[in-house]
Order: C-alpha cells, then sequence, then structure tokens
C-alpha cells in the first residue's frame, strides 16, 4: 500500500444530540472543533495533545483517536509501520458535546486519508460512497467488523502491517464503523453531516437524514465545571416509559423538526399559533430521558428549570452535564436581550458554567485540503 508522504489534517466539530425530545436519535453540529493531523512514521506511536484531554497522551494504543485509525487501518487491510499524531482538543470532555464521536471521526477519516483511499471527504461531503442528499445507505463494514470498539475478521495486535489487502475503505463504511465504535448513531451522525441530523438503525445498521436548520437557530452551550459519565447517565434510564409521555414525546420530536427548519419567526395570529420562538421553547420539551438523568445531576436540573421558566428554549446537552440553549435571530436586538438574561440566570445559579454562543456547523466533518491547511 502507497502510504501519503504529507501530513494529514482532520477538524472534526462537538455535536449537542437529543435535543430535549429526540432521545438517541436528533444530532447538531456546533462551531466548536478538535483538529487531527496525522502522519506515517518510520516506526513506533508518538501522541502529541494539547487542550482538552493532554493527560491521555500516555494512552498509547489504548487512545480513542488510534483505535478508531486501527479500526480503519483493518478495514483496509493493513496497518502503517508507524503513527505520528497531533490533537488540539478543545471540545470538553465528559460534558454532552460529543467528543468521544468527535475522536473517533477523526481517526476513522485520518487513516483513510492516509492510506490513500479513493474515497476522501471534501468540504464535509461524503461522494461515490452513499452518503448523499444528507442519507446514508448500505452502511456495511465488511472484512473487518467493529464491535463495542473492538476489530473483528482482522485483528489489531501490535501495529505490525498484517491481514490481506482488503482495499480502500469503502465511504458507505465511515459511518457504520463510527457508529458501531461510538454504541449509538446520533452524535457521529451530525459530526459526519454538518447541520441537524436524524439517526436511526434497521437491523443492526444505522442511517441518518440530513437537515437544513433555519439560518436564525443560535444555539449557546453552558459548559458544566466537571463532567459526568455517559454510562452513568444512562444507567439511571428506566426500562419502561408510561404510554402518555411516549405519545407526548412522539408530537414534541416532530414538532422540533419544523422548528428547527420550517416555522419563520413570526406565526399566524390567535391562540394556539405561536410563533417560531414559541413553537421551538414546546419543542424541546422531553418527557423519555431528562428528568430520569437530572437526578444525578442536581445542578444542571436546577438551570434547565431557571431556563425554561424564563421562556428559553433549554436541554440538556447529550447525555449531560452541559445545557444546550436554542435562541432565534442572532443579528436581531431580541437576540442579544435573551442571551443577556440568560448570562444573568447562569450567574445566579453560584456554579462556574462556561457559556459559550456557536452556530449551528454546516459541513461536518472535514480532511483539510493543502489550500485551507496554508490559510489556517
Amino acid at each position: 500500500m502507497g502510504w501519503a508522504h504529507d501530513v494529514v489534517r482532520v477538524r472534526v466539530p462537538a455535536t449537542s444530540a437529543n435535543l430535549g425530545p429526540g432521545f438517541d436519535a436528533l444530532g447538531l453540529a456546533l462551531t466548536l472543533y478538535d483538529e487531527v493531523d496525522a502522519w506515517i512514521r518510520p516506526a513506533g506511536l508518538s501522541i502529541e495533545i494539547s487542550g482538552e484531554g493532554a493527560d491521555l497522551a500516555e494512552a498509547g494504543e489504548e487512545h480513542l483517536v488510534v483505535r478508531a485509525m486501527r479500526a480503519a487501518f483493518a478495514v483496509t487491510g493493513t496497518q502503517p509501520p508507524g503513527i505520528g499524531l497531533r490533537c488540539v482538543n478543545r471540545i470538553p470532555h465528559g460534558r454532552g458535546l460529543g467528543s468521544s464521536a468527535a475522536a473517533i471521526v477523526a481517526g476513522i477519516l485520518a487513516a483513510r486519508a492516509l492510506a490513500g483511499t479513493d474515497g476522501q471527504v471534501r468540504d464535509g461531503q461524503v461522494r461515490d460512497g452513499q452518503v448523499r442528499d444528507g442519507q446514508v445507505r448500505d452502511g456495511q463494514v465488511r472484512d473487518g467488523q467493529v464491535r463495542d470498539g473492538q476489530v473483528r475478521d482482522g485483528q489489531v495486535g501490535d501495529g505490525a502491517e498484517s491481514g490481506p489487502a482488503t482495499g480502500a475503505l469503502p465511504e458507505d463504511a465511515v459511518f457504520r464503523l463510527a457508529t458501531d465504535m461510538e454504541g449509538h448513531p446520533d452524535n457521529v451522525a451530525a459530526c459526519l453531516g454538518g447541520g441537524l441530523t436524524i439517526a436511526w438503525t434497521v437491523s443492526g445498521r444505522p442511517n441518518m437524514v440530513r437537515l437544513e436548520p433555519l439560518p436564525s437557530i443560535s444555539p449557546v452551550i453552558c459548559v458544566a465545571p466537571a463532567p459526568v459519565r455517559t454510562e452513568a447517565a444512562r444507567r439511571l434510564l428506566p426500562d419502561l416509559v408510561p404510554h402518555k409521555d411516549a405519545a407526548a414525546n412522539a408530537g414534541r420530536s416532530a414538532l422540533l423538526i419544523a422548528a428547527l427548519t420550517l416555522l419563520p419567526a413570526a406565526g399566524s395570529p390567535g391562540a394556539g399559533w405561536p410563533d417560531g420562538a414559541g413553537a421551538l421553547f414546546d419543542a424541546t420539551q422531553d418527557w423519555l430521558h431528562q428528568d430520569y438523568r437530572l437526578a444525578a445531576m442536581p445542578e444542571t436540573d436546577a438551570l434547565v428549570r431557571r431556563l425554561r421558566a424564563e421562556g428559553i428554549a433549554a436541554v440538556v446537552s447529550g447525555a449531560g452535564p452541559s445545557v444546550l440553549a436554542l435562541l432565534l435571530g442572532r443579528e436581531s436586538l431580541d437576540y442579544r436581550h435573551h442571551l443577556d438574561r440568560l448570562g444573568s440566570i447562569v450567574k445566579k445559579t453560584g456554579i462556574a458554567w462556561h457559556i459559550s454562543s456557536l452556530d449551528v456547523e454546516r459541513h461536518g466533518a472535514r480532511v483539510l485540503s493543502p489550500e485551507l491547511l496554508l490559510g489556517s
């Protein structure tokens, strides 16, 4: 196999999953990025990390980006003689902003680019491999399946070249491979596709649709000062929920898609016809997972309740503990008013939340071209 001689840089966005009622289905990409530089070495493994997770540089082969790269190389049928890795991490770890999905996607795309395969991700669009019009089809990984982060039928041992040549990593495998390592598709879908994504699984195969959120949607993240493990938050969920709660969530999930993509800022006059902000607030109400998880995150619970009591569409970001607020109209005076009001509410909690006013990231993960590298 002919390895790439140059450094490959991958840029991956943070993501917020669930968005209230869209549990394990909806994801939104955010303009907060990790960047990974990767290159082929004559031998060995070198990892440099700045920013979040700098203490993980000594993890070696257990580092999540490296594990994702090894899994991707296993699919192509060979491992490089050595790997160099430089990570600039800005996505907070363990805060419900998709840091693990970003690391997995970065590793897979970096490995694919280093292997010189045909299926490059260019400007966030996966071509000739079934991510078209926002939909992933036939996302099957063959000759190198990944389950629970483990490579099978193409095991990776000490990093030496191994396995028969199975050809380039097919485009339609990327989403499946990343989902299998992450365990669920919502953050992975948004990280790969950008914008607003709906993800679902059929017979063990993940699928996704990408939608374009309204330009007026302005996400604000309140990053919690301490992490919570996703596994711990998920263990709090019950096996059964009341039928009326499931029905209410189904309706609000459908409304949320409309509020994020269709509804204008001003609605029709009269009772029962809310404007876009009112519909967005109603649409972010959840009965399926937030209340159960918030018992373990009292500060998050208090902030979500305070913000919603003031009419701000606030939800738990992913599994928490960060909070996502969805405001409208960044260029309007109302936006500044709502942002100031949000900041005042956060300050009154006495908790060291970090507020970041972001945009919706609309391109998704990218292998940066040489021209973009020169301008970065």
